[in-house]
């Protein structure tokens, strides 16, 4: 077997090992028996090579499916301190627990009340400090005015997350993000001082840092475009939607087009490529390649460096590895290497997290279906690059159909045309918002100018998507 097969094998039964687990509850010890069953099987396979080749490559793969197992129960066990704190009543009354950490993602507005995600490092109890690191999400009456990195003290009752909607399931939706409670309605205050290591604290002051530059290029793209132009443009930048009017929301659901409203794969994807081919045209290949990475890297800070950000960044540099370098095996352990790095950081993201499947959906859709439309379509003229970004458009589109179907009971069918027409454009939409946010930054009126160009093709996308829904 080539070492490139063995590798692809051994991240694939560690990502099953791991989906395994997501739906089956796996103790210790369940996983310290599967261990010494796999290492003895090692053992009686691989004594003096007598024994079967089958065997001993069939004992690794299981020992990879089971480190898998025991990695999500290490995570997923390891979020259960603040569980144990949580639903407590005291003469039918919930318990006020104490907690101190840092807020580490910018509150987002829900009607009447504001929630955020809060990392806890401390919890007070009335005869010690006693130490955890877990998330839990706050919800707050009003607006909150608390940003990332900001050290809190929470005085609150813990409780489970509930499903708030028919259809939603409001556990699973924050277990993507290692999150098991929820802090409804607490005293919050702030404090100047938390214990908290060098790694903690490096991390404190980045998202701090990237906070306030992403709340700068926000407000520069805001300066630079009229609404709802301004609010699409951070929408397919930054992933931020709240400032998005509900019927044009409406109108990308009935389209099936909501997807570019938010940061994934796909969009970055789109353009790493864009930038990619752009390059190409001024130096090689693989210097291209390079000088796109710094430039993702750059557009990654300044949009915030979000957890969706940085994932969806490594799917777009995964792209562009493979129009870099690749080789169909290069290609394939790259999605599996990336996507086993992602799953060995948080586990929960491969059953939990539907922006995670969709970005990996798109990018196999466009390695594997565009090779194979673009063949059978050989004969029709590529005009420049639009015959390639149509069809990589299209395969994005087949594979994660089946993926929209499941999760939102059905497939549109006119999400295929809407795409067509709208998805070409979206790397001028962020080519042109991204440079309208960033010379708004340094000069307001070079973000202005620059931003006519942003609002001519967004304008265009906007329409575009108001025609088909209205065709509903």
């Amino acid at each position: 077997m080539h070492k490139s097969q063995v590798l692809f094998f051994l991240l694939a039964f560690f990502v099953c090992g791991v989906f395994i687990a997501s739906f089956i509850q796996v103790s210790y010890e369940a996983v310290f028996v599967l261990l010494i069953v796999g290492i003895g099987a090692l053992a009686v396979f691989g004594y003096q090579k007598t024994y079967s080749a089958r065997g001993l490559y069939g004992s690794v793969l299981f020992l990879a499916l089971i480190f898998g197992m025991g990695r999500f129960a290490q995570v997923d066990l390891s979020n259960g301190t603040l569980i144990q704190f949580a639903d407590r009543l005291v003469k039918d009354k919930p318990v006020q627990t104490t907690l101190r950490g840092y807020v580490t993602g910018e509150p987002v507005m829900n009607g009447q009340t504001s929630q955020f995600n809060f990392r806890a490092r401390e919890i007070i109890l009335p005869d010690k400090v006693l130490p955890v690191d877990e998330m839990t999400r706050v919800t707050i009456r009003g607006t909150a005015f608390y940003e990332t990195g900001d050290t809190l003290e929470i005085k609150g009752p813990i409780s489970r997350p509930q499903s708030f909607q028919e259809g939603f399931d409001y556990d699973k939706y924050l277990k993507r993000s290692g999150i098991n409670t929820v802090v409804l309605f607490p005293t919050v205050s702030e404090i100047e001082s938390l214990r908290m290591g060098l790694l903690d604290r490096l991390v404190v002051d980045f998202k701090k840092k990237t906070a306030t530059v992403k709340s700068r290029f926000e407000g520069a793209v805001n300066s630079s475009l009229v609404e709802p132009n301004a609010s699409y443009i951070n929408g397919i930048l930054l992933g931020s939607r709240q400032n998005i009017p509900e019927d044009l929301k409406e109108a990308f659901n009935k389209t099936g087009t909501t997807h570019i409203l938010a940061i994934s794969g796909y969009n970055i994807m789109i353009i790493s490529w864009a930038v990619l081919m752009g390059l190409i045209l001024f130096f090689k290949r693989r210097a291209a390649f390079w000088i796109s990475v710094v430039v993702i890297i750059v557009f990654v800070v300044l949009t915030g460096a979000s957890a969706s950000v940085v994932r969806a960044a490594i799917m777009g540099l995964l792209l562009s590895f493979a129009h870099g370098y690749g080789r169909l095996y290069d290609q394939r352990n790259s999605i599996i290497l990336a996507g086993g790095i992602m799953v060995f950081h948080n586990p929960f993201t491969l059953v939990f997290d539907i922006g995670f499947q969709l970005s990996f959906a798109a990018v196999l859709g466009i390695i594997y279906l565009y090779p194979l439309i673009d063949r059978k379509l050989k004969k029709v003229p590529k005009a420049g690059g639009l015959k390639e970004l149509l069809l990589m458009t299209l395969s994005a589109q087949v594979a994660v159909a089946p993926l929209l179907i499941y999760y939102f009971g059905g497939f549109s069918p006119l999400s295929l045309p809407a795409n067509i027409l709208i998805l070409p454009f979206v790397p001028a939409s962020m080519f042109f918002g991204f440079l309208a946010g960033v010379g708004g930054m340094m000069f307001a009126p070079l973000g202005q100018i620059i931003g006519y160009a942003a609002w001519a093709v967004t304008t265009y996308q906007i329409e575009v998507v108001k025609l088909f829904a209205a065709l509903f």
